[in-house]
């Protein structure tokens, strides 16, 4: 059986273990396998990155009260988000980066910012 090139499908020649016929047919194939992997992420990174924007945009104080309504008219996407925090009192704080948010009783959501974090 013949084996043939990963990227080009030619046949090979030489080493029973080779996988392309030169360095020009190995990175197309695996800058194209790179790409295929990294296009979800990089659309997970851009809607991090909107939602971050959207939160410091409506938080320029450090804390401040929003609607859901607010947010979602801004374009913010509650699927994504980078971390969690617990308190000890059991509520959870959602963060995008060093913005985060906690739900509030009503369709309001408190806005905040880490204090650690550094500009």
């Amino acid at each position: 059986m013949e084996k043939i090139c990963l990227d080009c499908s030619e046949p090979l020649k030489g080493r029973a273990d080779k996988k392309f016929c030169d360095d020009q047919c190995r990175s197309n194939y695996n800058n194209r396998l790179k790409s295929e992997r990294s296009d979800f992420v990089k659309e997970v990174n851009a809607v991090l990155r909107k939602n971050r924007d959207i939160l410091q945009k409506l938080n320029p104080d450090g804390k401040t009260k929003v609607s859901r309504e607010k947010l979602l008219n801004k374009g913010f996407s509650f699927t994504y988000f980078t971390h969690v925090y617990q308190t000890q009192k059991g509520n959870t704080y959602y963060f995008c980066y060093e913005y985060g948010y906690l739900k509030l009783e009503s369709e309001d959501f408190l806005l905040v910012k880490r204090e650690d974090s550094q500009q």
